[in-house]
């Protein structure tokens, strides 16, 4: 059995002063919590626990389905948030976070009602127990996923520090983030990062270490060498500091201390050891050893309410009570609005799939009148003059000819970030230009804040990207190669879903963009040949695009970078430098529409010798390189980019279709699970009556990519492919 950690204050005041370096003279005016303070945190500690009570009865009750995680034990937290942490203050928290909403300001009926799917929700019953939000009180979450809150807070961190930058920030600014995380939880990896990035650009941002001794079921000492999380900070400057999260008083001491020192110096840890009294949640089966029993002594022994009420020398037995009747008439209130709030209508799931039209006409998009000149006047003069004499010069190779697809895009992002100063960027090697020149003088023109090289870890800065796009800010981030945002797969679903998760509050503008694909010959071996644009296919609430040109490319990634959703373009890894063209200066294309390259010959549509041919990336030259075979053999090609691959253009399709009838995609993923197999089956699905021959894919095999030619050409697929798959269509061979 764990036992309680009984720290005094006056232990916890030489810690701050010894780790904090706070003096006795600024620690002294922590000594004492007023009358009033300790009733506020008594009431709140109390509607902690009567709200998630009635929250373990509705559940009970089948009102509130799925997952649920009580916070009963720890109300103590709560009690120190709703005193020290304000309302502008940014909070993320995990999936055990009613209470923190609470103590945030956010309305419980709202949250009651969204544990009972209503849309009278803090999410229109869209988000559920683990994900609440409120954008009124900047309360951003409710994450599912173990510990992938922490780089999303970071980046709400420095959303503050940006804000002061341009110079938007409120009068005498000393808002700060906080971020809830279990001490099981924060043994992942992020933690380090978090810290890392945290102390590199001293964010205002706590780290809520909420200690009850489990990971999940499991005993965080089975698993941890060492849980004392508060001293993961010393590697890298950050103090902690660990206090007993059964003594409402000392918490909250301790938490005004801390969040002083945030406001005024940087970052911190604050680890509460606690006691859960509840399982990791109603729906999990209770085996795990001694839960039970420690349970039972736990709420007999260290119950916070009942240490506070023995304790209390502000307040008597009557007005303690009198608080605990008045706090659950207000949870009965709760419950009974609720009950009787509306459901959600079934049409608003999919209304919530982008945020912006895919139709969106990003041309006509603008922005703030100020935003001129707060680019002006938060951009070294002369650093702006060397970027623009540098946009100078791509334009001049684009209207050449010249322009490369990874300088197009630079040239993209350059003009955006100038036009919009809410723009931010994030790379690894991002002084250096990374890979292709993509973020070239990112860095060097808008400073380190709006232009982050990063660690090389593509989940950390996905998820700082997430975290500023929640709070303003419109965050591009380049993958040297997009191989690699497997690193970040959760942070990019959690991308995806935020806007209908917060149902609608949230909007999350953020722009991926990376070179990827397989190209025929490439030798780069397996793990740089993934599809990893077909893994992201599934992600709900994501725009993927590509493009296999200059013009395309540099198009297309204006257009999601003013979107306010999330979006990924693909760009063709072996094709960034080689291939050349122009661009149409200042215009956004759509990212909703195919691009037909080729249109086959009214003769060989009359004659049935034209095929459509859908592609994208290395696709498209391979197919324009073979069609002066495919037209040496009588037979032509209807030749269209997928440059958008979701959504998908099927009016496009079904266009081609009409005149031809036969249908081959030269696919650049796998077999199983690929982008072919999506296009092939809506294709089946909706223009079946157009098809005079099954839907052909020319993808690539199931088996992992070679290095060696002499294998590869038995996985990849290329030009020669579809010549004769070319033949064999007007042919009718099957």
């Amino acid at each position: 059995m764990r036992p309680r950690l009984e720290v005094e204050w006056t232990q916890i005041k030489d810690d701050l002063k010894n780790v904090f370096g706070l003096t006795e003279e600024e620690l002294a005016k922590y000594d004492d919590i007023s009358k009033d303070d300790q009733m506020a945190g008594y009431e709140m500690m109390q509607m902690c626990r009567q709200f998630e009570n009635a929250c373990n009865q509705a559940y009970m009750q089948g009102n509130i389905r799925g997952f649920m995680h009580l916070d009963n034990g720890q109300e103590t937290i709560p009690a120190f948030v709703a005193d020290s942490i304000r309302k502008t203050d940014i909070k993320y928290s995990y999936y055990r976070e009613h209470t923190h909403a609470l103590a945030s300001g956010v309305d419980p009926k709202a949250i009651m009602a969204e544990l009972f799917a209503k849309e009278t929700g803090t999410c229109k019953g869209t988000g559920g127990s683990m994900h609440i939000y409120d954008k009124d009180t900047f309360f951003q979450g409710g994450w599912a996923l173990v510990c992938e809150q922490l780089p999303y807070a970071v980046g709400a961190a420095r959303s503050i520090l940006l804000d002061r930058k341009l110079g938007i920030a409120p009068p005498d600014d000393d808002r700060m983030a906080i971020v809830f995380v279990g001490e099981g939880g924060a043994q992942n990896g992020r933690m380090a990062e978090c810290l890392n990035a945290a102390a590199k650009e001293n964010l205002p941002i706590l780290f809520l270490v909420i200690d009850n001794g489990r990971a999940i079921n499991t005993y965080t000492m089975d698993v941890a060498t060492n849980s004392d999380v508060f001293a993961q900070g010393a590697h890298y400057g950050v103090p902690g500091v660990k206090c007993d999260g059964q003594n409402m008083v000392d918490v909250m001491r301790a938490g005004r201390a801390v969040t002083d020192y945030v406001r005024g110096s940087g970052p911190a840890i604050m680890q509460v050891h606690t006691f859960r009294f509840t399982g990791h949640s109603p729906a999990d089966p209770e085996h795990e050893r001694g839960r039970k029993f420690e349970k039972k002594w736990a709420r007999d022994n260290h119950d916070p309410l009942k240490l506070y009420e023995e304790s209390c020398e502000v307040a008597g037995e009557e007005e303690l009570t009198a608080t605990k009747k008045k706090v659950m008439a207000e949870v009965k209130e709760v419950i009974a609005y609720a009950k009787t709030s509306p459901e959600p209508p079934a049409s608003l799931a999919k209304e919530l799939e982008f945020p912006d039209a895919p139709d969106t006409d990003y041309n006509t998009k603008t922005v703030p009148d100020t935003a001129a000149g707060i680019t002006t006047s938060s951009t070294d003069a002369a650093a702006l003059a060397r970027c623009e004499e540098h946009i100078v010069g791509l334009k001049e190779k684009a209207a050449a000819g010249q322009i490369t697809i990874g300088d197009a895009v630079n040239l993209a992002i350059l003009e955006e970030m100038i036009r919009d100063p809410m723009t931010t960027i994030h790379a690894e090697d991002l002084q250096a230009g990374s890979s292709y020149d993509i973020p070239k003088l990112t860095q060097q023109t808008f400073g380190t804040l709006r232009a982050a090289d990063e660690i090389i870890d593509e989940g950390h800065f996905i998820g700082k990207a997430l975290g500023e796009g929640m709070n303003g800010y419109r965050p591009i981030v380049e993958l040297m190669n997009t191989n690699f945002g497997i690193y970040g797969m959760a942070e990019l679903s959690s991308a995806g879903n935020t806007y209908a998760t917060t149902g609608g509050q949230f909007e999350m503008p953020m722009t991926i963009i990376g070179a990827g694909g397989t190209a025929p010959n490439q030798a780069l071996g397996a793990e740089h040949s993934q599809p990893f644009h077909a893994y992201v296919m599934g992600i709900p609430g994501l725009k993927i695009c590509t493009a296999s040109s200059p013009e395309a490319a540099y198009g297309i990634a204006k257009s999601m970078i003013r979107d306010n959703g999330p979006g990924i373009l693909f760009l063709p890894v072996k094709q960034m430098k080689s291939v050349k063209g122009s661009v149409d200066e200042g215009v956004c294309l759509p990212m909703n529409k195919a691009r037909v390259l080729h249109k086959a010959s009214d003769a060989s549509i009359s004659a049935g010798k034209a095929v459509t041919v859908l592609t994208y990336l290395h696709g498209v030259k391979e197919s324009l390189d073979a069609m002066e075979t495919i037209n040496a053999d009588g037979n032509d090609i209807e030749l269209i980019e997928l440059t958008s691959l979701k959504p998908l253009d099927m009016d496009t399709i079904r266009a081609s279709l009409e005149k031809t009838h036969k249908i081959i995609i030269l696919d650049e993923s796998t077999l199983s699970g690929g982008v072919g197999a999506t296009v092939s089956a809506l294709i089946s699905e909706r223009c079946f009556d157009e098809l005079d021959a099954p839907v052909r894919r020319l993808c690539m095999d199931d088996a992992p990519v070679p290095y060696a030619a002499s294998m590869e050409k038995a996985v990849v697929k290329r030009g020669s492919d579809l010549i004769e798959a070319v033949r064999d269509a007007v042919a009718k061979k099957l």
